[in-house]
Formats: structure tokens, sequence, C-alpha cells
């Protein structure tokens, strides 16, 4: 597959329209595995908490991964095979967030399903981190796309350590591992946490 030369923009548009059709219909299988409860009452919606509570979080973790691919294929300039592949590997990733959604809803964050959850959110961050390096090499070169870089790598290498320490720490507890999993999504939510300053002070 030979690399795209027609026009800086035309390839990389492809990539994002073909990735975005596939993360709405990620957000899309998730919110079907929402059942209706057989039987009416706030009861039995109130019992669903859990179903809720997994499909919030996956909502939210897509939707950091829609917007962060967005901003880092604005940095693309050219579509090769390590771009097409690297983001493939992403969109793998996330493809399985639904089942692991899904997985934990339904066995109301048990150790197992919580651990098969982290699993489901590592596989798209190491995708993530391969397609930043394959665009970081290739894409815009200016002091901003090199900023850029330096602070989302960061943040990518952050959130895998943190996903490992909590499969980990499901051993002791499940909730420690959503913990976890929630502190990731924070990181990425809020624009200047104590661990950004942490990383810059370290140049």
């Amino acid at each position: 597959m030979a690399q795209d030369e027609a026009g800086e923009g035309q390839g990389v548009g492809r990539v994002e329209a073909f990735s975005d059709g596939v993360i709405a219909i990620i957000i899309t299988i998730m919110v079907l595995e929402l059942k209706v409860p057989a039987a009416d009452g706030i009861r039995n919606i109130l019992a669903m908490w859990h179903l809720f509570l997994a499909y919030a979080l996956s909502y939210i973790y897509v939707g950091l991964y829609w917007g962060n691919h967005h901003r880092l294929l604005g940095h693309a300039r050219t579509v090769g095979n390590a771009l097409i592949w690297s983001n493939l590997a992403l969109l793998f990733g996330l493809s399985l967030v639904p089942f692991g959604t899904a997985y934990l809803g339904e066995h109301e964050f048990s150790r197992t399903a919580t651990q098969v959850y982290l699993v489901t959110l590592i596989l798209p961050a190491v995708g993530y981190a391969w397609l930043q390096r394959v665009i970081a090499k290739t894409g815009a070169r200016h002091e901003a796309a090199r900023d850029y870089h330096l602070r989302t790598t960061r943040k990518g290498y952050f959130a895998v350590v943190v996903y490992t320490l909590g499969f980990a720490l499901t051993f002791v507890s499940p909730w420690l591992g959503i913990a976890c999993a929630a502190l990731v999504a924070l990181f990425w939510i809020v624009p200047h946490t104590p661990f950004d300053r942490l990383f810059a002070r370290r140049g």
C-alpha cells in the first residue's frame, strides 16, 4: 500500500472520516446494551445503576478518544502504512470497549469483569500511543506540534501505567481498579493537573 501523496489533507481526511464513523458505531452499540427493564417502576430502573455507571464511564472514554484523535490527526501530513495500521490498531481496541462495558455492567463490577474492562481500556491506549508516535515522526514539525506531542505523549504513558496499576489493585478491590480508570479520565478532562505541572517542571 503506497503512501498517499495526493495532497496533504485528502488522505488524512479520509482516515478521520472513517474513524469518526467507527467511533459513532461504537457509541451506538454501547447504548443499545442498556436494555429496558421488563417490569415498570423506578426501582427496576435504579437496579440498573451498574449498567448506567459502566456506560457513562465508557462514553466519557470514547468521547475523549474522539476529541483527541481529531486533534492528533490535525498534525498529520501524509498517510502511509504505519499511520493506517496504527489507526486500525486504535480502532480495534476501541471496538472492544462495548464488550468490556457490557461485561462490567452485567456482572456488577466483579473482579474479573473489572479486569476485563481495564484490558479493553489498555488496548486503545497502546494503539493511540503508536498512532501518535507515527504522526510525531511524519507529521507537522513546528513548535506547537512538538509541544502538543510532548504533553499528550506523557499523558498517554501515564494512562497505561495507571490502567496496569488498576488491574493489579483489583485483587484488593475491584473498585480500586475503577478508581484508577476514573483517574485517567479526569487526567485527560482537566487541562492542567498536578501531574501536568510536575511533568512541565521536569521538562
